[in-house]
């Protein structure tokens, strides 16, 4: 799943540490989901659009199969 948390921790200046702590996560997992490596689950993805302000489709693009 392709998001911007790159970009939005980028504008507040904020570490991935400083992230995962606000939100309840682990640095590892915020790392993981940056890179496309796993996806969030629901609580998590609302957490961090609500950290940073925005709906969950701006942070998160997700892709429908057919």
């Amino acid at each position: 799943m392709k998001n911007t948390i790159r970009v939005e921790r980028a504008k507040k200046r904020i570490s991935q540490e400083t992230l995962a702590n606000a939100v309840k996560a682990t640095r590892q997992s915020i790392h993981l989901i940056e890179n496309g490596k796993t996806d969030p689950k629901l609580g998590l993805a609302v957490r961090i659009s609500t950290f940073f302000g925005l709906r969950v489709e701006e942070i998160f693009e997700t892709e429908l199969r057919p």
